[in-house]
């Protein structure tokens, strides 16, 4: 379900309630399009995410951490400017559209009042965060530009005047006549759902196929009560719901009946989100910031499976040597029958029991003894060729596994995992060092994964090789306990505690199978042992380690009872 009017409303309404009065504390911008307004009223501090994503465009109370850049953006350094001590009036919802209006109120250096308005349009691609100085209605910035090239309706940009998006001229769904309704419809027409997204301002096609189906068969008397009925049910009592059905995941204000699919209910709208949202937002910035990263591990990944494939076939016909030793060695025995300029000769194979001839290929430009010293020649480089082409062999071998863990690891990697990937790939010489004159920045400890367990016990992750190292080499006591899936690639986890409950074990193997290549699997086996059995080999790549005395478990993946366990980042 999109971010629709109706859910829009309900969230104005929560947002109310937990923060209006509240002073905004700090103002950070984690992405290009997203803020992050940590906010402190009532005894409670929140974190206030408004975002202008294209995709996940939204706002709400999140309880996610987000990593910030090192230097902030323009936009969030006027953000802090303008905004920051001052106190959040009200949040309002403008008509039923999906643009929220947050009026705050401060003063400026000088003590006299000075109100800022934020107006959030939630509106796909076209989604944005306007900064306006409500006594003149102009913008003070806008975390997107739009000129008059873009959109013939409006700039948004510095100094020039608010304007609204164009108006849509539609009925409110939640202050209309029953003679309203019937009015908006043209009941020869069909598609009843698709003419109250049509005509009612704020619904999205969800809320109208869940009307169409609540109702039956939709008719001039039974359609009205129930579309009634529907948006008195959003209005007073919204059910923040999430739906699994058709292979997807919903969201909704409401119970969609007409989904068919298992249902759970939240607290909260914010809550709600949260969950709807955890990793999807995510994964689609790492998908944008790693796109060269990933294309350079598919690429060698596609790469050293071909070669591996080249090899085994160069490795097949050099263990066919030894009928080069066979032929040298007929040939000589009969060098008698051989003359200069032959092409070929027929001898008896003295080998076969049967006594079959074999038919000899000869270099006509050589003696019969150089054709002879030939095949002995090529049987010795077939022979020596078998302990090179092995030696790639293996060494092919662990090059498609390390890019295939790389290719894992990409999968639930935050931007913070991306940048680790990238430095590995560097010190591995797969990527050119980027050229400049920065100044070389010190290096930084990775930063791991923290869980807590349901008894309470601390288990660190890893999702990356060079988080997994630091984690398994550095941080890891010797008795502490440490996880990964038996024979898939994925990451090192370890539970700081020698004789670990058996609750702990068994989520500790949840999140060890949750970040590996078997996540959308059942019955993961993972293998679990004390640090004291993990060993890195000499010269192994990194992440890379062994281990012996281990036992294994058998889980499968449950992304919600990791994100109940997630604590945060931890050095």
């Amino acid at each position: 379900m999109a971010f629709d009017g109706l859910f829009t409303y309900s969230m104005t309404n929560e947002l109310n309630e937990s923060i209006a009065g509240a002073r905004i504390h700090k103002i950070h911008q984690p992405y290009s399009n997203e803020m992050i307004l940590h906010i402190r009223g009532k005894g409670k501090t929140h974190k206030l995410l408004l975002s202008a994503h294209s995709m996940y465009a939204r706002v709400q109370l999140t309880e996610e951490t987000y990593e910030n850049p090192s230097e902030p953006p323009m936009f969030c350094m006027l953000m802090r400017k303008h905004l920051e001590g001052y106190v959040i009036e009200g949040i309002r919802q403008y008509k039923r559209d999906r643009i929220m209006i947050m009026d705050i109120k401060g003063r400026n250096e000088i003590g006299d009042p000075a109100p800022k308005q934020v107006w959030i349009e939630i509106m796909g691609r076209h989604s944005n965060i306007v900064l306006v100085d409500p006594a003149k209605n102009t913008i003070i910035d806008s975390i997107k530009h739009l000129s008059y090239a873009v959109n013939s309706h409006r700039a948004v940009m510095p100094g020039f005047e608010y304007v609204l998006p164009p108006e849509q001229n539609k009925l409110d769904p939640f202050y209309v006549e029953e003679n309203d309704i019937l009015r908006s419809i043209d009941w020869n027409s069909g598609k009843i759902d698709q003419q109250l997204v049509k005509n009612f301002s704020g619904l999205s096609p969800l809320v109208a196929k869940e009307v169409i189906k609540r109702t039956g068969l939709p008719t001039k008397s039974t359609l009205p009560p129930t579309f009634t009925k529907v948006m008195e049910q959003i209005k007073e009592t919204p059910i923040p719901t999430l739906i699994e059905a058709e292979g997807k995941e919903f969201f909704s204000i409401l119970s969609l009946t007409h989904k068919n699919g298992s249902e759970l209910t939240f607290p909260s709208l914010s809550n709600l989100l949260d969950r709807f949202y955890f990793g999807k937002a995510e994964r689609e910035r790492v998908k944008q910031h790693a796109l060269d990263v990933e294309r350079l591990i598919r690429n060698e990944w596609e790469k050293n499976k071909n070669k591996l494939v080249k090899l085994e076939k160069t490795l097949d016909d050099a263990q066919a040597a030894d009928k080069y030793q066979k032929l040298g060695e007929l040939l000589t025995a009969n060098l008698y029958m051989v003359q200069r300029g032959m092409d070929k000769v027929e001898v008896v194979d003295y080998y076969d029991p049967d006594g079959n001839t074999v038919e000899i290929s000869l270099d006509p430009r050589l003696t019969p003894s150089e054709n002879a010293q030939r095949l002995f020649s090529k049987y010795q480089k077939a022979k020596n060729a078998i302990i090179v082409v092995l030696e790639q062999i293996e060494k092919t071998k662990h090059e498609v596994d390390y890019f295939e863990q790389l290719i894992q690891q990409l999968e639930s990697a935050s931007p913070r995992d991306i940048e680790e990937i990238r430095e590995e790939l560097m010190e591995g010489g797969y990527i050119r060092a980027r050229q400049g004159k920065q100044k070389k920045q010190k290096p930084t400890k990775p930063v791991l994964e923290e869980y807590k367990s349901t008894t309470g016990v601390t288990i660190l992750a890893g999702k990356n090789n060079k988080q997994n190292d630091f984690l398994t080499n550095r941080v890891a006591k010797r008795d502490d306990i440490w996880l990964h899936t038996k024979d898939i690639p994925g990451s090192h986890v370890v539970i700081q505690s020698t004789e670990p409950d058996d609750t702990t074990l068994m989520e500790a193997a949840n999140i060890a199978a949750f970040y590996s290549k078997a996540k959308e699997s059942s019955s993961v086996p993972v293998d679990f042992t004390a640090v004291r059995h993990v060993k890195k080999p000499s010269g192994a790549k990194p992440g890379f380690v062994i281990y012996d005395n281990q036992q294994t478990l058998y889980v499968t993946p449950n992304a919600d009872l990791i994100r109940e366990l997630y604590v945060g980042k931890k050095m």
